[in-house]
């Protein structure tokens, strides 16, 4: 049933958008740095406000020195930078106009030391620094306009970062639903959870009776058309469900609702999918929305396992002597690691007026230099750069690629206030990366170990016949993580509460809840690190760790095992003696920031929020042989030398004996010619 929940609307609302970027040092007397932030659609904006929070070298000419901001591509603001000890914040007014849906903000500056009047550095030195710390943010203050009556605009509203930073959002599902109706449910809760960028708070998964609504609201319910509420179910006729999956929206009482439902398992599965692909529902400009057996709900595959990746989409130019720096994101399918051969290729233009002998480009990989080189008079109209990535180099699934120009001009008493010399970088860069699937049975393979090009991969989820309020709370921090790496709608997701043992072997498995609730935990409790006695009531101590019953009743863990019916696939088990206890072990796997602290193969979380984690298995590899061919690949040069050296030592070897036959050194059977 739906509670009401009493909140009062704002005519006017606030919301800030935390930039992704970490606390970052930009080196040179020219530094450049780039931000992104959103903008919804359905924000009627009436300010919008810049917090630089920086921290320049203490040695900073203030005079001279100069930070200057733009937003897509428009200077609005320069300004001299405060030097001093700590941070410092500027807060700086962005013009309304100037605002898209995604929007780039540019810091770039002159961290000057010399005095003014001097000749500009002919070099940089450690003093240049200009420090970007990740409490940089833009702050909104807006007027929500109010969604119409529109799948697109429930959409739009349901995935927005304010709609769910503020709670207002639920996924909803049956009171004890079906195994058909939880896998719905999930791909849409993984589908609506991927193109949500606030990690702050998350779309709510509930059942229909403990749903507590208040104005403002959006609600997703997925449920089988004969488990609707009767408030929703008359709104849909039985002719309209008979052969189709209905996807639609109903407003009621300040609160909005989708209704996602079918007669069968198979059609409400496709309706999830097709939630689940967000070109779709932007697409779905009308109030309801009709999914037959063959509509197609995949997601485009786009650039799938492509191993080229552009640096940045626009044209990035460096104006003054000195030295620049830009960063770029790169980001694998999240199911793989980067391999040796990896290159990157810039293709520049730049100015005639430089000098040659001391203007150049140095590329870093995460800190890593892959090399430098020389800018050339003949090349200046369209130069083309090749770096490679250092074998061994070790990059993990995204990482960040560093260009710094050193731009010097032959006259050294030339200041940096003009705009030349230059340099451009042209879209066309890209970096080439040749990757490899991850093969560790570790947290820092979660959860991508379970998916394969970028979705689902034959993932089992056992959960118990009967759902408490924490085991959908449960489920709703498992999905929201899962469904941010989860790229494609494809995967195959399966919830079953009594699996076969042919499910068990040809599957990844999550098993959820306690012993008592789920007779699988129960039957894996030998196998498990953290095991329960002979009652479920409680973990017991083990090699790592000594528990008292008490507080072995209160604690949950995150297990990954490797799976006893396939020995190359993983089994995660999320467990508690109580429900509540299994909860909490799910806070730990609810985020990308809250998984990263885990390397080993098992979590450990108590109700003071303490939590541990801890390495059991000593062969971490998923396929052994795998392993064993990539360690074979990876020395392969190394196994050329030895072999050659083998094949000199046995020439030589050859070589002497023959001399020594020669010599008459050597006699057969040792006997000697002496009478």
């Amino acid at each position: 049933m739906v509670i009401p929940r009493d909140v009062k609307a704002a005519s006017t609302q606030t919301y800030t958008d935390q930039f992704q970027n970490a606390t970052t040092t930009l080196s040179g007397t020219s530094v450049t740095a780039s931000m992104y932030f959103s903008k919804e659609s359905y924000w009627d904006v009436k300010n919008a406000m810049f917090n630089l929070v920086y921290q320049a070298s203490q040695l900073t000419n203030q005079q001279t020195s100069s930070i200057t901001v733009a937003v897509n591509g428009v200077k609005i603001v320069s300004f001299r930078p405060k030097t001093g000890t700590g941070t410092q914040t500027k807060a700086i007014s962005i013009p309304t106009k100037l605002l898209s849906a995604d929007n780039q903000l540019t810091v770039s500056g002159q961290i000057e030391t010399q005095k003014k009047g001097q000749a500009a550095q002919v070099t940089q030195t450690p003093a240049n620094w200009l420090t970007i710390t990740d409490a940089a943010n833009v702050t909104f203050q807006y007027q929500l306009t109010q969604a119409k009556n529109t799948v697109a605009s429930f959409y739009s509203h349901y995935i927005g970062d304010d709609t769910v930073n503020q709670q207002h959002d639920y996924l909803v599902t049956a009171d004890q639903p079906s195994s058909a109706e939880l896998t719905a449910s999930m791909l849409a809760l993984s589908g609506t959870s991927r193109p949500i960028s606030t990690q702050t708070n998350q779309v709510q998964f509930e059942n229909w009776s403990n749903l507590k609504t208040a104005n403002g609201d959006y609600v997703m319910v997925v449920a089988t058309y004969n488990h609707l509420p009767a408030v929703l179910k008359r709104t849909i006729s039985k002719n309209k469900i008979a052969h189709h999956a209905v996807i639609q929206t109903m407003t009621t009482k300040g609160q909005h609702y989708l209704i996602v439902t079918a007669k069968n398992a198979k059609l409400l599965t496709r309706a999830g999918r097709f939630v689940a692909n967000q070109a779709l529902m932007t697409e779905s400009q009308q109030p309801t929305v009709m999914v037959a057996g063959n509509t197609n709900t995949a997601t485009a595959a786009g650039h799938l396992n492509a191993e080229q990746y552009s640096l940045t989409d626009k044209a990035v130019q460096f104006s003054g002597t000195g030295h620049h720096e830009s960063s770029y994101y790169v980001s694998l399918p999240n199911d793989r690691t980067n391999a040796d051969g990896s290159t990157i290729t810039l293709n520049m233009r730049y100015s005639d007026n430089l000098d040659f002998k001391r203007s150049l480009v140095t590329v870093s990989v995460n800190d890593t230099v892959t090399g430098s080189h020389r800018l050339v008079l003949g090349h200046l109209n369209g130069d083309r750069l090749e770096f490679n990535v250092p074998r061994g180099t070790a990059l993990g699934s995204s990482f960040v690629v560093t260009v710094a120009m050193d731009l010097a001009v032959k006259d050294a008493t030339q200041t940096t206030d003009g705009d030349t010399p230059w340099a451009v970088i042209e879209p066309s860069s890209k970096m080439k990366v040749k990757s490899q699937k991850s093969n560790d049975l570790l947290l820092t393979n979660y959860p991508t170990l379970f998916m394969k090009n970028e979705t689902f991969h034959q993932l089992a989820v056992i959960v118990p016949k009967t759902l408490t309020a924490s085991d959908y709370q449960t489920l709703g921090n498992l999905f929201n993580l899962m469904g941010s790496y989860a790229k494609f709608n494809t995967g195959s997701l399966t919830f079953y509460h009594h699996p076969s043992q042919k499910v068990l072997k040809e599957s990844n498995v999550i098993a959820i809840g306690t012993p008592r609730q789920n007779p699988l935990i129960k039957r894996l409790n030998p196998k498990l690190y953290f095991k329960y006695n002979q009652a479920d009531t409680h973990f017991v101590s083990n090699e790592k760790l000594s528990l008292t019953p008490q507080y072995g009743h209160t604690i949950g863990t995150d297990q990954l095992l490797r799976s006893p019916y396939n020995a190359k696939r993983g089994l995660l088990v999320v467990t508690g003696a109580t429900p509540e206890a299994t909860y909490l072990a799910s806070t730990q796997l609810n985020t990308a920031s809250t998984i990263q602290q885990y390397t080993g193969d098992a979590i450990l979380v108590d109700t003071d929020n303490q939590h541990m984690g801890y390495r059991f298995k000593k062969n971490k590899a998923i396929d052994e042989s795998l392993t064993v061919k990539r360690n074979l690949n990876d020395n392969m040069q190394l196994l050329l030398y030895l072999g050659a050296a083998l094949v000199v030592i046995a020439v030589i070897g050859v070589a002497i004996i023959l001399v020594l036959k020669k010599q008459g050194l050597l006699k057969r059977g040792g006997q000697t010619n002496d009478k």
